[in-house]
């Protein structure tokens, strides 16, 4: 039994397919924090990630910046008659850290991306659960 040359290329073509759907490339996946300590993220009812299986971004985790700062503050009383907080401006400037409080939440939904053949996940953002 011989194979047409089309029939050669499509099955070639499949087995190819085949083979990249069975590493699992990268996918979108959602999860949902199911605890903040330690972090867990449950994708479906069969798997939840721990800490170690995650890659936070900065969008949903804490993490300081360091700011630039050269401006004026003005500062009104707010009615409590002291002197000490009498309206009063002074310059403000420097380098300053700050912290960005981004941290997860339980309950919150999120967007990932699976790689490493479903080893590792990066944690991308938060997303709405549709209503």
């Amino acid at each position: 039994m011989s194979l047409s040359a089309n029939t050669l290329i499509k099955a070639v073509k499949q087995a190819a397919v085949d083979a990249v759907q069975a590493q699992k490339p990268m996918a979108i996946v959602l999860g949902e924090v199911v605890s903040v300590s330690p972090l867990k993220i449950s994708v479906d009812q069969k798997m939840t990630l721990t800490s170690a299986q995650l890659i936070l971004t900065n969008a949903v985790r804490d993490f300081t910046v360091s700011m630039t700062v050269d401006h004026n503050t003005d500062y009104a009383s707010g009615g409590s008659g002291d002197e000490a907080f009498a309206y009063h401006r002074h310059a403000y400037s420097g380098t300053k850290n700050f912290t960005v409080h981004l941290a997860l939440k339980k309950g919150e939904k999120v967007i990932m991306l699976r790689c490493d053949g479903g080893q590792k996940f990066i944690v991308l953002d938060r997303v709405e659960a549709p209503s």
